[in-house]
């Protein structure tokens, strides 16, 4: 299914721009509330609000990089990658508005770590800890839920068609 120009934008843009503005309003708040302070627990210690810079991918995978490694995989390899995929969110022929929009999620989350990455000399702001006990997430931000939700829906969406195709 080809989806215009138009409508990519009119599904994309308020993505785009609501997710960024959130996001990072949310890491403003961390900085002021959280940096170098109070740790707070919500929901019998369900979740944790807890301020963290991280200097590596997903759950500090590549923290211990030499920091010229770190410049060039989190933040120029993810530049290329967010570029190429705005590219084909903008461009690529078959895509139906379920792909575009999980693809829109994927890509806000990443641009918006990436302008974290540009302004805070590599790291991202977290703040977000969930979990029971000692059983707990790493310490993430909402960009890192945005990638996860448009994984998700990618998953989702390819399983609901094909079912959809084979019925």
């Amino acid at each position: 299914m080809t989806i215009s120009l138009r409508t990519r934008l009119a599904i994309l843009a308020p993505l785009l721009v609501l997710g960024l503005l959130v996001d990072q309003l949310s890491k403003l708040w961390a900085i002021s509330a959280l940096q170098g302070g109070p740790r707070f627990s919500f929901l019998f210690d369900t979740l944790r609000l807890t301020y963290a810079e991280n200097t590596g991918a997903f759950l500090g995978l590549g923290t211990n990089l030499p920091p010229h490694l770190r410049f060039v995989i989190f933040t120029a390899l993810v530049g290329v990658f967010l570029a190429a995929l705005l590219i084909y969110l903008l461009w690529s022929k078959e895509m139906d508005r379920l792909s575009l929009a999980a693809l829109g999620l994927v890509f806000v989350g990443g641009f918006s770590n990436f302008i974290d990455r540009a302004q805070n000399e590599g790291a991202v702001v977290d703040f977000l800890n969930m979990g029971f006990g000692s059983l707990r997430t790493g310490i993430f931000n909402l960009a890192d839920v945005y990638i996860m939700v448009g994984a998700g829906l990618l998953i989702f969406g390819q399983w609901w068609l094909d079912r959809r195709k084979s019925a």
